[in-house]
């Protein structure tokens, strides 16, 4: 009900109204939320199996139905503040960040390099031991040459690991050529000095303070994450853990 409507019932005026809140209890809130509540778990369903969509889809997926969420009317704010209070929003800037790799990842594939060493492809895999352990396999490939430059093996995958198999990747193209990284990627007419495309998943490793400021110091890398839960994007790397697999299974 409207203050307009709430006094004209008691028959009041509404300084007389405005005068008695103000004399009474300031502290305001918690008011009810009926509509959060009613799709609060619905909300989070969908942000867990939608992790990189905002709150427009997930509340559009929730109006029309999918999986064990059952199809139900939810307006966009709605589904904002229901995902909002249990911190499930996407961060501020996330859609130009995901706008800026899109950019990067065409750039990089529409024109695939025809040279060694001027795309790598690299991941993290997982194997299981035989005494039901897992060993975290870290391989990066050329994307030219198939060649597997470095496969680290440790427990963890962190952004100390990450950034150990690329100097490995690094040192291995230094002793297999014998010349530097950086003079591999100089042209030998121009004397222009190219970019080593490295190109990895969205995992947390990558996507860390410390695995950004190593990329930064050498800058003649340039570093590009694949879409979400998109693999294949990331084949050649796919295909030799997947071969991997096969060889000592």
């Amino acid at each position: 009900m409207t203050v307009i409507a709430f006094c004209e019932t008691l028959g009041i005026p509404r300084p007389t109204w405005y005068r008695w809140r103000l004399a009474g209890s300031c502290v305001k809130g918690p008011w009810p939320t009926p509509a959060q509540d009613a799709v609060e778990a619905d909300a989070k369903s969908l942000a867990a199996s939608w992790d990189a969509w905002g709150h427009r889809k997930l509340a559009e997926l929730k109006r029309v139905g999918i999986d064990d969420v059952p199809a139900g009317p939810v307006g966009d704010s709605t589904m904002y503040r229901a995902l909002k209070r249990n911190g499930l929003c996407l961060p501020v800037g996330h859609t130009a960040e995901v706008r800026q790799l899109a950019g990067a990842r065409r750039e990089a594939f529409i024109d695939p390099p025809t040279r060694r060493n001027r795309l790598w492809q690299a991941d993290f895999s997982e194997f299981e031991t035989l005494g039901a352990g897992t060993w975290n396999l870290g391989g990066v490939v050329d994307y030219v040459a198939k060649v597997n430059l470095a496969c680290t093996v440790t427990l963890t995958k962190t952004t100390k690991e990450a950034i150990a198999f690329f100097d490995a990747a690094l040192a291995e193209v230094e002793a297999l050529l014998g010349i530097s990284w950086v003079d591999e990627l100089t042209d030998r007419e121009t004397g222009e000095i190219g970019k080593l495309t490295i190109v990895t998943d969205d995992g947390p490793c990558f996507k860390s303070a410390g695995f950004a400021a190593w990329v930064a110091s050498r800058k003649h890398i340039r570093h590009i994450r694949t879409r979400r839960k998109s693999p294949w994007t990331n084949g050649v790397i796919e295909r030799f853990f997947g071969a991997l697999k096969w060889l000592y299974a």
